[in-house]
């Protein structure tokens, strides 16, 4: 049974080390090679976590539009709502701290409210914490900007988590992965 697991950000080197690339950073930390597939409108690479198949992926449609390529994803490999794990990051928790869950709204989030719109809302996420937007900064310059020193290690700490929050999630469940990981 195949397990997809998205990462949501923005396509391109402009937004590589932004606070809404946050998604991209926790799947290429998943990663076994540089080499990505085309497909789905998403680069794709399959590995094996904890035994379980995985198809990493980061949708390039921009990520207002995620859904459309988790969709495609979702309906080419016949893989269930249940089976999907996406990472996004959110600016209603601290930069680096982790909330995992399994079903719920978008919380703002407007790639998840996108995939939300075309699959349902009963699939897990991980939300990174990307630090709240100051008073008086808009909220798209907010999301687009990169992070200072202190944030950036914080958010580093947390990227390094991914790997064992998989684990966990798959051999024990989203309970589980909640109990050790949600700060």
């Amino acid at each position: 049974m195949l397990h997809i697991f998205i990462g949501l950000g923005n396509p391109g080197q402009k937004y590589a080390n932004t606070r809404h690339n946050l998604g991209f950073m926790a799947i290429d930390s998943l990663a076994e090679n540089p080499v990505w597939k085309s497909e789905c409108r998403a680069l794709t690479q399959k590995i094996h976590i904890a035994g379980k198949d995985v198809l990493l992926a980061k949708p390039q449609t921009f990520m207002n539009l995620s859904g459309e390529s988790v969709q495609a994803l979702m309906a080419f490999y016949k893989v269930k709502p249940e089976n999907l794990l996406v990472f996004s990051d959110d600016v209603n928790l601290a930069c680096g701290k982790i909330r995992m869950r399994p079903s719920g709204s978008a919380g703002g989030q407007n790639g998840l409210k996108n995939i939300i719109e075309k699959i349902g809302q009963n699939f897990t996420r991980v939300r990174i914490g990307a630090g709240q937007c100051p008073p008086k900064c808009d909220l798209i310059d907010w999301v687009l900007s990169s992070f200072s020193k202190e944030e950036k290690s914080f958010c580093e700490e947390a990227i390094g988590k991914i790997k064992a929050l998989c684990e966990i999630y798959l051999t024990k469940g989203v309970e589980a992965a909640q109990n050790l990981f949600n700060g």
